[in-house]
């Protein structure tokens, strides 16, 4: 489509005519995913995924092995060449996108000294008030300066770090990202993505918030973030190494185009990149990231943004954020110990239910409240239960939950001055048309589905 001939490097893709495809890397919560891609069509030729475990090792903490990304992505990749018969040298070049903000603290060599602190994790709540109580310009992305500042941002959990380990912090060389990990690993060229310093470190105007940090007592984290900040589709270094080629089985030297936040690298793949249009990406969580229009600074309570560089050709991006969705549909079928059937069979019988679940009422806040509460210690409940009751109204009353949760953060979009004019959807809540009615029903705005709902590869493969 147009967009995607927009965000395309078309004086790299007709340098190289030979190559036929091109791989995005979707690292996710659950797993990491590789799609390969054909140049001419942007269409989808295969798909692998591999998953990797998350930890809760305390309520509110969730942490990942960093390691099991960079073998989940060899795996993935390796496997959809496999399948697809597409051979290396046909690929043209890879791009990858990651959660935001998964922070991992790394040596000189590039390996993790602790357990990546996971995007949905919470234990910086105590940091964020005094990040808050700064003061700071470079807080204008939260709630217009009113905050509050949200726990899964880097800056709260790297002063976290530093605060209750202050060895294990002072002994890193790098603090960084999932994004830039994976690239490190890709090329060997630290460097980080202009999208999620934008977004989650409280970068202006492309220049990071020395301010903030001296406020903090926290100056020398600009020793340990990248010096290189890369927009979304540059080049990064001279792409794979060799170790790195031998990992992946693709050629040495091919071209890593830099990425970004996968539901911010998303919006391109969904086309929504022009003013009015809101991009809902759901999986473990949901984001709703809405193009404002050009010359329009939108925010307020309960909202993130505008983020003014986010993505390349777009003016500015205003959010909302769900911090647990989809997850909380996964502990819901792990609690019923459901098979590979439960989604159809209680999607079917929840069908059934009539709207409101006969008086039952979920607050899907298993894992604190992004927006517009941003409240990591809120929790979640299950509201209203009598014997009448059963498993398929639990599972609709969830659904209707979140889909409540979303309607209150366009609420508050409009607020604050942004109100979508449609909703392009992506992820996980499209395997249900159930789910996808009682969000279209609750929001009042239409709802539409791509034919590609793999839309973080697919941006990553524009890029």
């Amino acid at each position: 489509g147009d967009h995607l001939r927009r965000f395309a490097t078309a004086p790299r893709a007709r340098a190289a005519m030979a190559p036929k495809y091109v791989l995005g890397v979707d690292g996710g919560t659950g797993g990491i995913r590789a799609g390969l891609f054909e140049i001419a069509t942007g269409a989808p030729v295969g798909f692998a995924d591999t998953p990797y475990d998350t930890t809760h090792p305390e309520p509110g903490y969730a942490e990942q092995n960093p390691i099991d990304w960079w073998n989940g992505m060899g795996a993935s990749v390796r496997r959809v060449l496999a399948e697809t018969g597409v051979a290396p040298e046909d690929v043209a070049g890879l791009c990858c996108d990651t959660t935001c903000c998964s922070v991992v603290a790394l040596d000189d060599a590039g390996d993790a000294l602790m357990p990546c602190i996971l995007w949905m994790d919470m234990r910086a709540a105590e940091q964020t008030e005094q990040v808050l109580a700064t003061g700071d310009p470079a807080l204008r992305v939260c709630g217009g300066g009113a905050g509050p500042v949200s726990a899964e941002w880097m800056i709260p959990k790297a002063l976290w770090l530093k605060q209750k380990k202050p060895a294990l912090f002072a002994s890193a060389a790098r603090v960084c990202e999932y994004q830039d990990y994976l690239n490190l690993k890709l090329t060997g060229v630290y460097c980080a993505s202009l999208n999620n310093v934008a977004v989650r470190w409280h970068f202006v105007d492309g220049a990071a918030p020395k301010s903030l940090l001296e406020k903090l007592n926290l100056e020398e984290l600009l020793d340990k973030w990248p010096k290189d900040v890369l927009a979304p589709g540059a080049r990064v270094g001279a792409g794979l190494t060799e170790a790195a080629a031998a990992h992946l089985g693709l050629p040495v030297g091919l071209p890593v185009a830099q990425g970004g936040a996968d539901a911010f690298i998303a919006m391109i793949g969904l086309g929504v990149i022009e003013p009015g249009q809101l991009a809902l990406i759901t999986g473990s969580s949901h984001l709703h990231l809405g193009v404002a229009p050009a010359g329009a600074d939108v925010g307020g309570p309960g909202v993130f943004g505008s983020y003014l560089e986010a993505l390349p050709g777009v003016a500015g991006v205003v959010e909302g954020g769900q911090t647990s969705t989809g997850s909380v549909v996964r502990w819901f079928k792990a609690v019923c110990g459901g098979d590979d059937a439960f989604y159809d069979d209680v999607n079917e019988a929840a069908a059934r239910v009539p709207p409101g679940c006969e008086g039952l009422v979920v607050q899907e806040h298993l894992q604190g409240n992004r927006t517009p509460h941003v409240d990591p210690a809120s929790r979640g409940a299950v509201v209203g239960l009598t014997l009448k009751h059963g498993r398929a109204h639990v599972y609709r009353a969830i659904l209707e939950g979140i889909s409540f949760g979303t309607r209150l953060i366009f609420d508050s979009m409009k607020d604050a001055g942004y109100v979508p004019e449609s909703v392009t959807v992506a992820g996980g809540a499209t395997n249900s048309e159930l789910w996808l009615q009682i969000h279209a029903d609750v929001a009042g705005v239409p709802f539409k589905r791509t034919r590609c709902a793999d839309a973080p590869a697919l941006g990553c493969a524009a890029l």
